[in-house]
């Protein structure tokens, strides 16, 4: 790929934190904190996304986990550039530097801001490639009113209170997305520089995180996003599910040589039959990673069998444009946290009766079967119902 088309960014993830212990690995709907950003990256226009970090727990995390793709490269940082006074733009330099700057755009992304997506990415590349144009910034639009220390209004006239409506408001800087070219970034070592265009997001991304109550917030915010993608509701075309606490009860038993085993049921098995009969596929995706998983799957002739895998937002939103769907005409059967997200997204979220807490009270089925006692079979007879309803 030549320089001219090389649009890169920048994650930079610290192992340290002083506000919020290990915040970049703080766990959001079952998905570390930085797997919200980097998934939008790789969905985006951009060309590279190189996480900067020197968390080997990170590290590790995203050699594993996001093998689908070509886009993530994981670089260590130094521990200056990784200390608590080393500046963000020390880090992009550093980076830019073990690049020989072999790109033409440079973009910063934050993990602190979880509400980025693809497409506001892809408006701040679109704007930085425009004739004229050195650097974008992200920002909102908030029509809140600014005083100073000292008692005085800074952008209105408080004798005049103006309606909402009739208020242009201030442009605030999200901390989200900064881009620039490759001639600003060597000219002046800095995210902005030159002819600067403002690129707005929604009102909601102003959040961000830095103390734990921003946690609390962002996650209620994420919740509202997710959920947007269950509508419209449509004719449910894939059930993905999980394997332990679904296939099985979520237990295993183990021999005095370590072998160990797990039961499955062929009530289940034969509701996946059933399934498919109904023109509605069966989607294996578990962080299981066992030959006996693997042996059951075949003997159900199950196609798309993905194993090994944590963050199965991610895995998902990277195979819908192959499965030619939308969220909306997938339904989900998972029992822990690290199908949280994808339950609260598809068409669909169920769980068995024996779930994690927080699942059961964010599915939108709630089986009366456990996990491994018939709790798919129970789920299939209720997706065929509703396929033939709308």
């Amino acid at each position: 790929m030549s320089q001219k088309e090389n649009k890169i960014a920048i994650i930079p993830l610290r192992a340290g934190s002083k506000g919020i212990v290990n915040k970049n690995r703080k766990k959001i709907f079952g998905r570390p904190l930085f797997a919200w950003v980097l998934t939008e990256a790789i969905q985006s226009k951009l060309d590279q996304v190189y996480v900067f970090t020197d968390d080997t727990v990170i590290k590790s995390y995203i050699e594993k986990e996001y093998t689908w793709t070509n886009k993530v490269t994981v670089v260590e940082r130094s521990a200056e550039s990784a200390s608590d006074t080393a500046s963000t733009e020390a880090g992009m330099v550093e980076l830019a530097e073990k690049l020989d700057y072999q790109f033409s755009h440079y973009f910063l992304l934050q993990a602190t801001s979880p509400l980025t997506t693809a497409a506001d990415i892809d408006k701040c590349i679109d704007t930085l490639k425009k004739e004229g144009v050195d650097s974008v910034l992200t920002a909102v639009k908030t029509h809140r009113f600014i005083w100073n220390s000292k008692g005085e209004s800074l952008n209105y006239d408080y004798l005049n209170r103006p309606r909402r409506q009739d208020f242009e408001g201030l442009i605030i800087e999200n901390g989200a997305v900064y881009g620039c070219t490759a001639e600003t970034f060597k000219n002046t070592n800095n995210r902005l520089g030159g002819n600067i265009q403002v690129v707005e997001m929604e009102e909601d991304t102003l959040t961000e995180i830095d103390e734990p109550a921003d946690l609390i917030i962002i996650e209620q915010l994420l919740k509202k996003r997710l959920l947007q993608s269950k509508k419209p509701l449509g004719s449910i075309r894939y059930l993905v599910l999980d394997v332990d606490g679904v296939f099985t009860d979520a237990t295993v038993s183990y021999t005095q040589d370590g072998e160990f085993s797990k039961n499955f049921s062929f009530v289940d098995g034969m509701g996946l039959e059933v399934l498919r009969d109904n023109s509605i596929e069966p989607i294996i995706m578990t962080s299981e990673n066992s030959d006996l998983v693997k042996k059951r799957m075949e003997k159900l002739q199950i196609k798309r069998c993905y194993l090994g895998v944590k963050d199965k937002y991610a895995l998902l939103n990277s195979i819908l444009p192959e499965l030619g769907v939308l969220r909306n005409q997938i339904a989900y059967l998972g029992d822990d946290i690290n199908d949280l997200s994808n339950i609260l997204s598809v068409g669909w979220g169920a769980c068995p009766i024996n779930a994690t807490g927080q699942v059961a009270n964010n599915a939108d089925i709630k089986l009366s079967a456990n996990g491994g006692k018939g709790a798919i079979r129970e789920l299939v007879e209720f997706l065929i119902s509703f396929n033939q309803r709308i």
